[in-house]
């Protein structure tokens, strides 16, 4: 897996956490550094260690599922790109609250980085540098989550499930990449 790729992944895996920003940028009437930081730490710190978590669990694995190692990888991006577009168009529409403490922000990191677990799983199946993995993702995303929230506050709601859906989108074209390059090598 190339740089460019990795930071499309990056980019995909992030958008649930833009769009919780996004949300979170609303209802703050007077957004502070502070607030932007909150966000992008909290996001950023666990979109870097649930992919790490899920390399473990996925590396002691690799040598039983060698063989369809690029089916488990489409598949499993193609599940979380489905779930994130579902979510954006149907998911519910939660009233978000000013709370950036510590309890609140736990809650939504842990839920906006499933996804990068899942793919963690499937970074180690193609021997994928987890280390930099993490360190693009974590980044990218705390990057990210920061601009969410200030844009958030001066843009609105209206950006937020086209985030969803481009966000999926991108985990399921990579996945058909990742099969594709897989079926014809």
């Amino acid at each position: 897996m190339g740089v460019v790729e990795l930071i499309v992944i990056a980019i995909g895996l992030a958008m649930d956490a833009f769009a919780v920003s996004l949300g979170k940028g609303l209802t703050v009437r007077h957004v502070a550094v502070h607030h932007a930081l909150k966000a992008g730490v909290w996001f950023g710190g666990f979109q870097a260690l649930m992919p790490i978590v899920g390399y473990a669990l996925g590396y002691s694995f690799t040598d039983v599922v060698a063989s369809i190692d690029h089916w488990i990888a489409f598949g499993l991006l193609a599940l979380i790109g489905l779930n994130m577009i579902r979510e954006a168009v149907w998911g519910d529409d939660e009233a978000q609250d000013a709370d950036f403490g510590p309890r609140t922000m736990f809650v939504m990191a842990v839920a906006t980085s499933i996804d990068a677990l899942a793919v963690g799983v499937t970074m180690a199946f193609l021997n994928v540098n987890i280390v930099l993995a993490a360190t693009v993702i974590g980044v990218i995303t705390l990057l990210l989550s920061a601009w969410g929230v200030y844009l958030g506050s001066r843009v609105g709601d209206r950006l937020g499930s086209r985030v969803g859906i481009l966000g999926g989108v991108i985990l399921i074209a990579l996945g058909i990449k990742i099969l594709v390059e897989h079926l014809c090598s």
